[in-house]
């Protein structure tokens, strides 16, 4: 899934193949077959070159369209508040306990 990725991020700046190899320092051949879908598990190192050329982190990359969809939509504050309350401990379930009680709450 990374390959196509790439490839249309690479193809959206206007770059070839060559080019972006030539930059991040890797294969030409190598960048080819991640593209192609031939190798399909290139090393954090080899995304992180290819990603500064793309200007685009390793997480982006990754990233599917579903889930870049929904970080779109997202704003900054809400994706803090989830990191906070990730960071302060409180569980996924409690979360959910949360949201359910003041569905509750709003509803009597």
């Amino acid at each position: 899934m990374i390959g196509p990725k790439i490839q249309e991020l690479r193809k959206g700046k206007r770059m070839s193949l060559s080019e972006v190899a030539e930059q991040a320092g890797v294969a030409k051949s190598y960048l080819s077959s991640i593209e192609r879908g031939i190798q399909s598990n290139p090393s954090i190192q080899f995304m992180e070159k290819i990603g500064k050329v793309l200007g685009v982190t390793v997480n982006e990359l990754l990233m599917s369209q579903n889930d870049q969809a929904i970080r779109d939509q997202l704003d900054e504050e809400w994706l803090k508040l989830a990191e906070d309350a990730m960071n302060s401990g409180i569980s996924k379930e409690e979360f959910k306990q949360f949201l359910e009680f003041n569905k509750w709450k709003k509803s009597h």
